[in-house]
């Protein structure tokens, strides 16, 4: 009966050290959301790969939309403004939709969108799940100081004051 313990429990320690090593070393493995984020390379309404860390040193308020939704289009005024407002200081808008290129680029010239726009995919909306948009609903914007840190995130429609309390928070 003692060897049978005895053999239960050394399976046991094997089998918890092989969970605990796989666990560890994906972890290594896995990058952190907001590094990710930065990372990515997306074409933007033109066609080109545009890089989210080429603007690494600024404070980036990366907001993930799409023209049918109702929200996303009511937040751009604020979006445009806090662009127009606090460029000067080193803050970045860029726009990821979940859209087609066409509406984009209908809605760009509408609503007169000057910050960048880029193209998401279904694993951009997997992205946002690890940066904590637990529903995958849009619009949803990630604020990330200057050091890539992510500062703020927020589901649904984000107002000027939000915008611009997140950018105080950043510049901190």
């Amino acid at each position: 009966m003692r060897s049978v313990v005895a053999i239960a429990a050394v399976v046991l320690a094997v089998v918890a050290g092989v969970f605990t090593y796989r666990a560890t070393v994906s972890d290594r493995s896995v990058p952190e959301p907001a590094a990710e984020l930065l990372r990515l390379q997306l074409p933007d309404t033109a066609g080109k790969q545009q890089s989210l860390s080429q603007w690494r040193d600024k404070i980036l308020i990366v907001n993930f939309w799409a023209t049918w939704c109702e929200p996303c289009r009511k937040e751009v005024p604020a979006l445009l403004r806090v662009q127009a407002k606090y460029a000067s200081n080193g803050v970045q808008v860029v726009g990821i939709f979940l859209d087609s290129v066409d509406k984009v680029q209908q809605f760009a010239i509408e609503y007169k969108i000057g910050y960048p726009l880029v193209m998401g995919s279904m694993g951009v909306i997997d992205l946002t799940r690890r940066l904590g948009n637990k529903t995958g609903g849009l619009p949803y914007t990630v604020v990330l100081d200057r050091s890539g840190k992510v500062v703020k995130t927020h589901l649904g429609g984000i107002s000027e004051a939000e915008l611009e309390s997140a950018i105080k928070l950043a510049s901190s």
